[in-house]
């Protein structure tokens, strides 16, 4: 199974902000989604993944 599928399908316990996240990345699965946090831009899951590795950059998580 697709992670990115596995996620979207446990949504009943995410986060409000998560579930927007996730039904915007349904609409566009083939685009990297930067997310605004506050003053911030965050990715996250596979996008993190691939956005750290093109952009040369650390992937941290909480």
């Amino acid at each position: 199974m697709n992670p990115q599928k596995a996620i979207v399908e446990s949504t009943s316990n995410s986060t409000p902000m998560i579930r927007q996240y996730l039904t915007i990345k349904k609409e566009h699965p083939d685009m990297l989604l930067f997310y605004r946090m506050g003053d911030f831009y965050e990715m996250f899951f596979e996008d993190a993944t691939i956005a750290s590795k093109i952009l040369e950059i650390t992937l941290t998580s909480r």
